[in-house]
């Protein structure tokens, strides 16, 4: 079991840059699988990527790692677009099919990313 915390929202401006982390605390988060997810305003909440797979419209752009030593997840995310806007969550799972969100059993608070034009 393991607890996440995103961070490093903000304001940005379009083409602009911006790097997510998610941090986790508790046992073996080397042995979970983390995955990023987004909720833009008035829409459903959608699968951003993972290390090895990213969703058509970041691919590309956003560029998933993570450290274990660290107990960290990052997003980087560059060539940001006003259509980026949206609250991004990391959630972390241990079995299941990683762009399925109901795969994941542990989810961080969000961190509201807002991309003016």
């Amino acid at each position: 079991h393991v607890q996440l915390q995103a961070s490093g929202g903000g304001l940005v401006q379009a083409g602009g840059s911006l790097r997510l982390s998610c941090a986790a605390s508790g046992r073996a988060f080397s042995r979970f699988a983390v995955g990023w997810f987004r909720q833009a305003p008035g829409k459903e909440r959608e699968f951003v990527g993972v290390v090895t797979h990213y969703a058509e419209s970041v691919k590309g752009r956003f560029t998933i790692s993570r450290d274990n030593a660290k107990s960290t997840v990052y997003l980087q995310m560059n060539s940001l677009r006003p259509e980026d806007t949206a609250v991004y969550y990391c959630a972390a799972r241990d079995r299941g099919y990683y762009y399925d969100e109901k795969a994941y059993d542990y989810w961080g608070q969000g961190t509201l990313v807002t991309v003016s034009s």
